[in-house]
């Protein structure tokens, strides 16, 4: 459980930090700065969940996401707990981590501060921010472990 906490912990530290640093370090006044031809920093406020959906419901939306995320936090904290394996406690750790960060955000901002945003050819991904990135890797590799403790050699366990 150490392992997944510390994990938690230092997503966490990173995922704030670099909120406050882009926002008011690097963007400070500005909304958006171009650096490649496929990547911005933006200033975006997602009130919604993963890639602004459910966006369209206030100051509620934002009380009922932080509180259906706290149970998700909650749920794997308690998986955490009993979690033998090294990569399943780091995956848990990686998607708390992330979680919290976004709980702490909407808490303390009413929303969330997204600011990697990347494009091609006009079509931009949502923006984003560490947090998320966090929580998709974790959550990809849980789900990878899953498929692969399915399939052995031989092929599906029985």
């Amino acid at each position: 459980m150490l392992l997944g906490l510390s994990v938690a912990l230092a997503a966490l530290l990173l995922d704030q930090l670099s909120k406050y640093y882009v926002l008011h370090e690097v963007l400070g006044e500005m909304s958006a700065i171009a650096y490649t031809s496929f990547f911005n920093l933006v200033r975006a406020w997602n009130t919604g969940v993963s890639f602004s959906m459910f966006n369209d419901y206030g100051s509620l939306g934002t009380i009922m996401l932080s509180v259906v995320a706290s149970g998700i936090v909650l749920f794997l904290l308690v998986w955490l707990k009993d979690e033998e394996n090294s990569l399943s406690q780091i995956a848990l750790g990686l998607v708390i981590g992330g979680a919290v960060g976004n709980i702490i955000d909407r808490v303390r901002l009413g929303a969330v501060f997204d600011f990697l945003d990347f494009h091609v050819a006009g079509h931009h991904w949502p923006a984003f921010n560490l947090a998320d990135s966090f929580i998709c890797i974790g959550a990809a590799i849980l789900v990878l472990q899953g498929i692969f403790n399915v399939i052995n050699k031989e092929g599906v366990k029985k």
